[in-house]
């Protein structure tokens, strides 16, 4: 095929959309996305041939620089041809296709990764949202008597059920939870919390931020790391609406450190006739769970204290989809459930839906530590991870890639438990072993450029992948990207 040395030797748009392979491709995407790409892909190899820099079409430039890569029947120095513009048009097609928020695969150790989107969902969780979301249901209808229903009156009642509680709503997620609470039972009224609890949740939300919004008038007591019963009892005013509790789930006061205990705070709440509201933050179920996290409080712990509205996350420590769950007395929560905001704050149908079945898992306690993966990856066997780590490393040792398993640490990640390291395996990889040239930078690199991305960490010049998060079709993937990032050759069963 004749090589383009000269902008105008380029072919037009519509004679490069003539190939049968973007005629294929059209007939998926549309004609106009494709013409698009054509003309992008023509104006990014006008300036390669020119030798401008356009900063906005330079960004396509890759994927011609990508397509020569592909040809194999040319040098690193081949020319242009109207096959590699079309290999470029597929390749630019291909990743525009593809959605942003995208399956990875998480090999780092961490099980709820917030930038990951935390722990995975129970099976029956997603068949449960599969069979909501791909037809009508059952959403706001009451069956049973033929009439308008209320969206949460199932999982309500559930919660209700689990915790022994008198009443329970779900909102979006905590924060919204937290700012529900304030705005419906503290609006121009004092809130006293204790001043080593002013937290940040991440991403720049701040409980005093919350508590502004909410229009409640914060009240600190104490110190950042002190705080007494009499410090909230000399707060205690006229003005005062309620006490907050605010378990810091993402750090650890320690050393000279003396906090109010929940059951103290809701006996001397309960004194003035005030409510305490507890932000639980991570809100731990399993017992189970609970054994490896000593310092961690649970939700049973919570609604033992005696506090009045509780407030905890569905998709950290319980292992659900994002959510707000409120427990806790009838009173205050008939308050917030009529609040404006509820609405604003409410959860669609598959959150709904994904949660319930989540916590309905809980009932048995061995169901849930099975199927729950949050549970299963967080209790699993230290051995039999071992094993299957050296299984894998062997299998890769069998094409020629350095691999073993390293003793390694997991943790919660998500803001939970910061201080747990439980012990862990990883698959540690050394490139520099091989006797190819990629480096830890580009192996990592070529992992995360794999479809689907593949995360991990590196330390010390070793690249570690650790399978606790990893489920067995995706080892395989891992085994397939490995090899390929090293160039070697062979069968994968």
């Amino acid at each position: 095929m004749t090589s383009i040395e000269n902008p105008r030797d380029l072919p037009k748009v519509d004679e490069l959309l003539r190939d049968i392979r973007l005629n294929k491709i059209m007939e998926t995407l549309g004609y106009v996305p494709v013409r698009d790409a054509v003309r992008k892909i023509l104006d990014a190899a006008r300036e390669i041939l020119l030798g401008t820099q356009d900063s906005d079409i330079l960004s396509d430039t890759i994927y011609i620089d990508y397509a020569l890569a592909l040809n194999t029947t040319h040098d690193t120095d081949a020319l242009l041809t109207e096959n590699i513009l079309t290999l470029a048009v597929l390749r630019k097609l291909d990743d525009e296709a593809k959605p942003g928020i995208r399956k990875v695969i998480n090999a780092t150790g961490a099980i709820l990764h917030t930038n990951l989107g935390r722990a995975p969902l129970a099976k029956q969780a997603l068949a449960a949202v599969k069979r909501s979301a791909e037809g009508y249901c059952s959403l706001e209808f009451d069956l049973a008597n033929n009439s308008r229903g209320q969206r949460t009156t199932s999982i309500e009642a559930l919660l209700c059920r689990m915790f022994d509680v008198e009443a329970a709503l779900v909102v979006n997620n905590n924060a919204a939870a937290v700012m529900l609470a304030l705005s419906s039972l503290c609006r121009g009224r004092e809130v006293i919390v204790s001043r080593g609890e002013l937290v940040e949740i991440g991403g720049l939300f701040r409980i005093p931020d919350i508590m502004e919004e909410s229009q409640a008038i914060l009240r600190e007591v104490g110190t950042t790391n002190k705080t007494h019963s009499f410090d909230y009892e000399k707060a205690i005013g006229d003005s005062t609406a309620a006490l907050l509790k605010v378990h810091p789930s993402n750090f650890r006061l320690i050393g000279f450190t003396e906090e109010v205990e929940e059951k103290e705070l809701a006996s001397l709440a309960h004194k003035y006739n005030l409510p305490l509201i507890y932000d639980l933050g991570s809100g731990c179920i399993s017992s189970a769970l609970a054994s490896l996290m000593p310092d961690e409080p649970t939700v049973a712990s919570a609604v033992d204290s005696g506090a009045d509205v509780i407030c905890f996350s569905g998709d950290k420590l319980v292992g659900g989809p994002q959510a707000g769950i409120i427990i806790g007395r009838a009173k205050p929560l008939a308050a917030m459930r009529s609040h404006p905001l509820m609405r604003a704050f409410r959860c669609d149908k598959m959150t709904l839906i994904a949660l319930e079945t989540t916590l309905a898992l809980y009932l048995d306690p061995d169901l849930a530590k099975q199927h729950i993966p949050l549970l299963s990856m967080a209790l699993c066997d230290l051995d039999a991870l071992r094993d299957r780590t050296q299984t894998l490393a062997d299998e890769l040792s069998g094409y020629g890639i350095p691999a073993k398993p390293e003793p390694s640490e997991m943790i919660l990640g998500g803001g939970s438990a910061p201080e747990l390291r439980v012990p862990s395996w990883a698959l540690a990889i050394r490139p520099e072993n091989t006797t190819g040239s990629i480096s830890v930078v580009a192996l990592e690199s070529s992992l995360r450029a794999f479809d689907p991305p593949i995360l991990c960490r590196t330390s010390h010049d070793v690249v570690l992948l650790d399978l606790r998060t990893v489920s067995e079709e995706e080892e395989r993937l891992i085994t397939f990207a490995l090899v390929d990032a090293f160039g070697k050759e062979g069968d994968i069963p």
